[in-house]
């Protein structure tokens, strides 16, 4: 194992498995390969941790499949995952939380801490943020990973392992339903009933949302969304124009949408939610879509809906773990398969499908 430059006062636990590091290594679109990788090196601020499962997400199927994801493009071999739970093996020197031994979550992101919105409080928006799984950084679909120790935290007694994974995508539909300002009684249209779909109206309906319409082109996702969270649901098909599903949004609803939230990142969820949120409401931006899109923003402004991105997360994940320690969102029935490191691969072309929710591949 590496050692630790200038942290002769680090404390470790001893390794008793395979001390070898092994990672899901992504080359290009769909070119994933399980290669052995050094064993990372900590300095006195961070922790090494030994990974003990990791989440697929979106934005890692969409780096699988075509190489990019928003701003991020694969130029070079990247490690994906950024949805990390383990256990603390190493600390650094000025490391007094957590200790060795202790089970964590890792909140993706090592931002500047010197920037103006790291000033500001923003980490999420700081430009060098640093991000696990971007050319910046590496991510956690590996066996042994390390961490500055103030974004890692710990996982409750009550929680799993997967849960504690399954945490990361849950604290960014909380922080997509803060700025969204959900409120008690709240009316919600949520477009795409992926993951994070799935996970903005649990959110919601956790903080007082009582009508939640989910949309989708797949039958079995809005199933699934049924038993979740949403109250109704709409299979969205190619004959339907973004009027049409508008129009039924508030039909079916009651009442025109509160709030809508573009969970899948297309011009056409960007354009329905537009359309179907009342006057006053808001439209939250959260699935990463294309550089430009045309959409009815005159009318939106003509009506005063505010629309609003919602970029990562910020300052959400104590709360989203404390929501799951609670029983307040139910993560376990979020989670559906389970593949092993090795194939990781297969759980990408499965993921591709649309069939499973929430993917945890174990170490």
């Amino acid at each position: 194992m590496s050692s630790v430059s200038g942290s002769l006062r680090s404390r470790k636990v001893k390794m008793t498995e395979n001390e070898e590091n092994y990672a899901a290594v992504l080359y290009g679109p769909s070119d994933l390969r399980i290669e052995k990788c050094p064993m990372p090196e900590i300095n006195d601020d961070e922790v090494l941790i030994r990974i003990e499962c990791c989440g697929i997400c979106g934005s890692d199927l969409k780096m699988y499949s075509t190489g990019k994801c928003g701003f991020e493009s694969v130029t070079e071999p990247i490690i994906l995952g950024h949805e990390g739970a383990g256990v603390v093996v190493k600390v650094g020197s000025n490391v007094r939380s957590p200790a060795v031994g202790e089970r964590v979550a890792i909140e993706p992101t090592q931002p500047c801490r010197a920037c103006a919105q790291c000033r500001r409080g923003r980490y999420n928006l700081c430009p060098t943020p640093r991000y696990c799984s971007t050319a910046a950084a590496p991510g956690n679909l590996c066996r042994y990973y390390s961490h500055v120790a103030d974004f890692t935290h710990k996982i409750p007694d009550n929680l799993s392992m997967e849960e504690g994974a399954a945490v990361q995508p849950l604290a960014i539909a909380l922080h997509a339903c803060r700025r969204a300002r959900v409120r008690v009684g709240s009316a919600l249209l949520v477009l795409g009933a992926g993951p994070i779909g799935v996970l903005c109206a649990m959110t919601a309906r956790a903080m007082g949302a009582t009508a939640v319409l989910m949309t989708d082109v797949v039958a079995s996702r809005l199933e699934t969304a049924k038993k979740l969270c949403a109250t109704h649901t709409l299979l969205v098909t190619a004959a339907h124009s973004e009027q049409h599903v508008a129009e039924r949004a508030t039909e079916l609803l009651g009442t025109a949408p509160d709030v809508s939230m573009d969970a899948c990142g297309l011009a056409s969820a960007q354009s329905i939610a537009m359309l179907a949120t009342r006057s006053g409401g808001t439209v939250v931006i959260v699935g990463i879509g294309g550089e430009r899109a045309e959409v009815p923003l005159t009318g939106a402004m003509l009506r005063e809906v505010d629309v609003r991105g919602a970029y990562r997360l910020l300052n959400s994940y104590p709360q989203a773990l404390a929501a799951v320690s609670s029983g307040a969102i139910d993560l376990k029935s979020f989670i559906t398969h389970h593949f092993p490191l090795e194939r990781t691969k297969e759980a990408m072309e499965f993921a591709k499908t649309g069939e499973p929710m929430k993917i945890i591949i174990h170490m």
